[in-house]
């Protein structure tokens, strides 16, 4: 599969914003802002019989409806299955006394983009420590 890379990461807010609106397929899983970030499956579409999107927990449950418009629903993002660091050099930023480090987050679908881990000093300081030790470990099972 090739590698999907996006530099926008996807919304995962579960506030009530207008914008535009999520028309689901039939099976899509869809957040729902109206019920407060509900995740669901998409088992009936509105019609000439149903003016509402149905919808199901994904393990099942107690169906609810959603507006027709689409306009509380939400694509489910894909879950971060990983996050690793990009071959660039880490800064320290004096005046925001945050480190940056870029790294790459991976998404189970294979999609991925690039971001910054924001650290604070003693983050960078915890981190040099822990750092230190795997490093001492690694060395210690290599001899």
């Amino acid at each position: 599969m090739a590698e999907q890379t996006s530099k926008q990461p996807p919304v995962l807010s579960v506030e009530l914003i207008p914008g535009d609106p999520f028309h689901p397929r039939l099976g899509d899983l869809a957040l729902d802002l109206a019920k407060g970030g509900t995740i669901g499956v998409v088992v009936a579409l509105p019609s000439d019989t149903s003016a509402s999107y149905q919808l199901r927990p994904p393990g099942g449950g107690k169906d609810w409806r959603a507006n027709c418009d689409g306009t509380t629903l939400r694509p489910v993002p894909p879950r971060i299955t990983h996050v690793t660091p990009q071959k660039r050099d880490a800064i320290y930023n004096r005046r925001a006394k945050r480190g940056a480090l870029p790294v790459t987050v991976h998404y189970e679908d294979g999609g991925s983009y690039e971001s910054t881990l924001i650290l604070t000093p003693d983050q960078v300081e915890l981190y040099h420590i822990q750092f230190t030790q795997l490093i001492e470990a690694k060395s210690t099972l290599e001899q």
